[in-house]
């Protein structure tokens, strides 16, 4: 059965159970913000405040003038994890799990970081980014997709998507579609993760500790369905299972070590139940919201605000991930470089074709805020005001970014700079 989470009401009673109650157990806004910057636990935990403090004074000193944007994303951050989770479908009892990951997976993982873990590189942050505290505490990459490292790049992606993918669906009981994968990502000394509930489509997901080097373990904060704040400790090896759309999940307590190097793989649930070989579920899904929101929720509105195209709805017998048939479009939405560099040297014409949707790889880039094959697209021709569509009436590149990122991100500023034209979407997809 799927449930639902409480209500915001709701909540706000069982914190204060938990906050009169002063006992091992604490609930929401006791570690660190969640629903609000007024922590409710006084000294349960030690002085939250003057850590949480420092966290955002660290932000705004080290982005100067543009210092007030730590504050705008913080308060994005506490307002998402109060209407996105209250907003979700949710497909296991308890929102998370703790297991081995699987030999095939940490067979990769582990040859890739052993090859290149001296080649990290350092994680850059959009300006006034709050999630991590990178402006004291720099994150690192080694990442999987890079074609540079040794080993790297869609091959090995695919790979590893392809060794989680079975062990996601079993636990969701349903179809998956691979969505995202960050990491291996390296935290350092001092490291604090905001708690947050992840943006859609980040929805079915995973978290598996590669390699670490910690004084002493540093937990994963999560917040189970009766908002009860649960600390799960994780070694080399070990893989949290984490509906990451409605789990508030996070790492208040700064590391202390050395490193601690994760991978976070991400699927988006297509609406079809597993073992379900039958077309049947394509009449219950909504003509515009995806399977794992609930209409009429608060989520329900902002994402409609962010993606006004709608969810692309699967095609029977097909799954999402095939509906852009050509190479070129899956590997722009998915920020393989390499893969859609080798696409365009077989057929350049693929740079200019369109999907079903009326969608070229530029949108699909654009949309999914990868700036390097937004702008090697553009470098090799990509028409910069191209409009979605079939008949050529849809968003410009432009459009999609505002859409999507915001006027503050980087790919914005981009388009802006080579005079892109924001024209909306007149009802083409």
């Amino acid at each position: 059965m799927w449930h639902r989470l409480f209500s915001f009401a709701a909540l706000i009673i069982l914190l204060q159970k938990d906050a009169d109650a002063q006992d091992a157990s604490y609930g929401v806004d006791c570690s660190f913000p969640i629903f609000s910057k007024d922590l409710k636990c006084g000294d349960l935990l030690g002085d939250r405040k003057a850590v949480y403090d420092e966290f955002m004074d660290g932000c705004r000193k080290f982005y100067g003038a543009k210092g007030n944007r730590c504050d705008t994303t913080e308060d994005d951050r506490i307002a998402m994890d109060i209407y996105q989770p209250q907003s979700m479908v949710n497909y296991t009892s308890t929102g998370f799990k703790k297991i081995k990951a699987p030999k095939a997976v940490m067979d990769l993982l582990l040859d890739h970081w052993n090859k290149n873990k001296q080649d990290r590189k350092e994680e850059r942050w959009p300006a006034g980014n709050i999630y991590v505290n990178h402006w004291s505490s720099p994150t690192y990459m080694v990442s999987v997709e890079d074609h540079s490292l040794r080993g790297g790049g869609y091959k090995l992606k695919t790979d590893i998507w392809d060794a989680v993918k079975s062990t996601i669906e079993e636990w969701t009981g349903m179809e998956q579609n691979p969505i995202s994968m960050y990491g291996i990502r390296v935290y350092t000394d001092g490291a604090i993760l905001n708690p947050h509930a992840d943006r859609l489509p980040l929805v079915s997901s995973c978290i598996i500790n590669v390699a670490q080097d910690v004084d002493e373990p540093w937990p994963l904060e999560v917040y189970d369905r009766n908002n009860n704040a649960v600390n799960v400790t994780m070694e080399p090896g070990d893989m949290v299972l984490y509906e990451s759309g409605s789990l508030i999940h996070g790492r208040p307590f700064a590391l202390k070590g050395k490193y601690f190097a994760n991978i976070f793989i991400h699927f988006e649930p297509t609406g079809r139940r597993l073992h379900d070989n039958s077309d049947e579920y394509l009449d219950d899904l909504d003509s515009f919201l995806p399977p794992y929101v609930i209409p009429d929720s608060p989520g329900a509105a902002e994402w409609s605000k962010k993606n006004p195209q709608g969810w692309k709805k699967p095609t029977p017998s097909a799954p999402i991930q095939q509906i852009n048939s050509p190479e070129s479009h899956y590997a722009a939405a998915h920020g393989d470089l390499s893969r859609l560099e080798s696409a365009l040297q077989k057929d350049h014409r693929l740079l200019h074709k369109k999907d079903n949707n009326g969608w070229l790889p530029l949108h699909e880039a654009t949309r999914a805020g990868h700036q390097d094959v937004v702008e090697f697209l553009i470098k090799n021709g990509a028409d910069i005001n191209a409009r979605t569509g079939r008949t050529g009436e849809g968003s410009t590149p432009l459009n999609l970014a505002l859409a999507y990122h915001g006027p503050d991100h980087d790919l914005c500023k981009y388009l802006q700079s080579l005079g892109a034209a924001n024209l909306p979407d007149n009802g083409e997809l």
